[in-house]
């Protein structure tokens, strides 16, 4: 027997199950596999065995099609990263795949996933291994995974970030009191994420007035200069920050609110950029402010979601699949940008090795001179991402969703 094992890791998003649907659909295709397991809580869930059987999960068109509007994770999820000097790891994941008689193996994520799918195939094919192959599928609305044009989740998070910016925009107009009003938008390292908040102004809105993101060094003195100059004209300041802005030394602008704790991966989890800025504006500014952090809402507004980000994440799980069943390892699947108006892409393939570990940042062109706003060349790169909107079906008035295990 052949059978095909899919996983899912990292931060969940709202197209990440429309790439299981592809994968699945395009094992149903053929006759080169015979089971479809999923296994529970990625990678780890891999070491667990914990595994479900799609096929019969998803029996029918009907509950394939919820989980294409169904976000987050269904699988669930997991930040577990190999260790590539530990050959324990991958002997046992090696006898696991053999009890299971696992040919195919697609893991979906982001960098850190990524990451497993480069030591897992790497392993392989130094032992020799021709019979099991390995496949990555991104993921992730940091949009930060290098080789592609863009990332599955992020069109959807930005649709949603876009729509957030106008509403909020609207709210602040209301009031005739002065007020700054900052919005903490996620992204570590890259500012994509946050970038999208200036899609609040295709429809001719004003949108955020200041946006800040990570690739630049914040210079909190700039800011109020900024923030001062805007509150001679403007009544309603509405500012949009990645979390994760740094100072010219290098340290992150949340840390004096930061608890100092770290992921699984080492990374600083941040929390609380806005909150500083806030303060900040309070005391040296002396007006009405207040911090909005978006968190998690950002990353899984399945009510939001993009038609087009649904529909290339599907692509994307199809591309992967079609790959690994064919003998590909070692990969990603991958988006390229044909065209923006109109807009055209087709897909492929990449190394992981050039992939993993890496990011994928704005480049330094598509931001403002003076670090306060993007230009309209990313807001070209960006529109076409947010296009579309998929029909969800509501029950009791709420969107129906489907759980796996």
């Amino acid at each position: 027997m052949k059978n095909l094992l899919v996983a899912q890791s990292g931060g969940p998003s709202a197209a990440i199950n429309a790439t299981v649907v592809g994968v699945v659909e395009r094992a149903l295709s053929g006759q080169e596999v015979d089971r479809i397991y999923g296994a529970v809580n990625g990678i780890a869930g891999v070491f667990d065995e914990r595994f479900i059987d799609l096929g019969e999960r998803l029996d029918s068109p009907e509950k394939l099609r919820t989980l294409y509007n169904t976000p987050a994770a269904a699988l669930g999820s997991c930040r577990m990263k190999l260790k590539g000097d530990d050959p324990a790891q991958f002997e046992k994941l090696l006898r696991i795949f053999r009890k299971h008689e696992i040919a195919y193996f697609i893991y979906i994520g982001g960098n850190d996933s990524m990451d497993t799918v480069y030591q897992l195939s790497r392993y392989l094919k130094q032992q020799g291994i021709d019979d099991i192959f390995v496949m990555g599928a991104p993921k992730t609305i940091d949009n930060d995974l290098m080789l592609t044009d863009h990332c599955p989740g992020y069109g959807s998070a930005a649709k949603y970030l876009a729509t957030t910016f106008a509403e909020l925009r609207r709210d602040c107009d209301v009031y005739y009191v002065p007020a700054v009003t900052i919005v903490e938008v996620m992204g570590r390292n890259a500012g994509w994420l946050t970038a999208a908040s200036a899609l609040s102004r295709l429809n001719g809105e004003d949108g955020p007035n200041l946006i800040y993101l990570c690739e630049t060094v914040f210079d909190s003195e700039k800011f109020l200069s900024d923030v001062k100059g805007l509150l001679e004209t403007e009544k309603a300041v509405l500012v949009a920050v990645s979390e994760g802005i740094k100072d010219a030394k290098g340290a992150y602008i949340c840390e004096k609110f930061s608890s100092g704790a770290v992921d699984a991966f080492g990374h600083t989890q941040l929390s609380g950029t806005a909150k500083a800025l806030e303060c900040l504006v309070r005391d040296r500014i002396g007006c009405k402010a207040r911090s909005i952090e978006l968190s998690l809402m950002q990353r899984c507004a399945g009510h939001l979601a993009s038609a087009t980000d649904l529909q290339e994440s599907r692509m994307l799980g199809m591309t992967a699949a079609n790959l690994c069943i064919s003998g590909v390892s070692g990969k990603m699947a991958t988006i390229e940008r044909l065209s923006d108006e109109p807009y055209s892409v087709r897909y492929g393939c990449a190394d992981i090795e050039r992939i993993a570990n890496e990011e994928k940042k704005v480049p330094l062109e598509w931001i403002s001179p003076a670090g306060n706003d993007v230009t309209p060349e990313l807001l070209a790169y960006m529109k076409p991402l947010i296009q579309g909107e998929e029909s969800q079906k509501y029950e009791n008035g709420v969107p129906l969703h489907i759980t796996l295990y």
